[in-house]
């Protein structure tokens, strides 16, 4: 008697890492380096106008490259990372700083989260231990800073995540579809909008540990932008709270079906034009 085997087929998945660049050309190429072999099918770098070679450095490399021709903000280049990584065709989105200061090499790993079906939303944890992130470079100030903010984020959303405001983040395309990202700011509350937009559409969030490094070529904000990050951040969590409890409505958490879209680079869709498309 003969036992059958059961036959299994693996989905095909089109991962597409995006980086969101400005000045990044010092680093560029050793974060590109550190991403593991055939773990991504795409790497897709979007300046915010940069003034060094950083265009010229992602084109060497065989990237494919967008440019703003001016500095819009950081939400801006992440708006265009996800519209033109969706228009692609990607299953997964992989968003990665290129300042080298996240480690790359967990990409495989966390995708694997996604793939598995644990999770629609991954972020890179930095805070494993008080100890190892201080030691690694990490402000006083912005580690007392996150821990408050991640505390108040995880009370209000209903998550119990590590670091909410790291820069490795990876997305399911079902998740950006959804979310109405292209009304958020362009400034670096873009970040916080967007988790609180999945954990209000019942998105799963999970994070997994990423070692970081801290150093003069790694890009950082200013403490008076952090202040107004974080107190933009606090304001998005009220009004998370008073949508929640029915006592007001605010449009960031409307969805493109909500707002009669397809989404960003729907596939039964139509898109309105790129402005950075070549």
């Amino acid at each position: 008697m003969t036992r059958a085997k059961r036959q299994e087929t693996t989905p095909t998945w089109k991962v597409i890492a995006v980086l969101p660049a400005y000045n990044a050309e010092a680093t560029l190429e050793r974060t590109i380096r550190d991403i593991p072999d055939g773990c991504v099918d795409e790497m897709l770098l979007v300046d915010d106008g940069s003034t060094d070679g950083t265009v010229e450095l992602a084109s060497g490399l065989g990237l494919e490259v967008r440019v703003h021709e001016r500095n819009e903000g950081y939400g801006a280049n992440q708006k265009t990372c996800y519209r033109t990584a969706l228009e692609r065709g990607a299953d997964v989105i992989v968003m990665i700083h290129p300042d080298y200061q996240y480690d790359a090499r967990i990409i495989p790993f966390a995708i694997g989260f996604i793939q598995s079906d644990i999770c629609d939303v991954v972020l890179g944890s930095r805070i494993r231990t008080r100890r190892e992130v201080l030691d690694g470079g990490m402000p006083l100030y912005k580690y007392i800073s996150n821990r408050m903010l991640t505390i108040i984020e995880n009370v209000v959303l209903g998550q119990n995540l590590g670091d909410f405001h790291s820069g490795f983040r990876m997305y399911r395309r079902e998740v950006l579809e959804k979310i109405n990202f292209l009304d958020n700011s362009d400034d670096f509350v873009f970040d916080s909008e967007l988790l609180a937009q999945a954990a209000w559409f019942g998105f799963r969030i999970g994070d997994v540990p990423i070692p970081t490094r801290y150093f003069a070529e790694a890009s950082s904000i200013s403490f008076a932008r952090s202040a107004k990050y974080g107190l933009q951040t606090l304001w998005l969590m009220a009004k998370y709270l008073l949508q929640r409890m029915g006592i007001a409505h605010f449009d960031v958490f409307r969805s493109n079906a909500d707002r009669g879209s397809d989404g960003p680079g729907q596939r039964a869709g139509v898109c309105p034009p790129d402005p950075h498309a070549e």
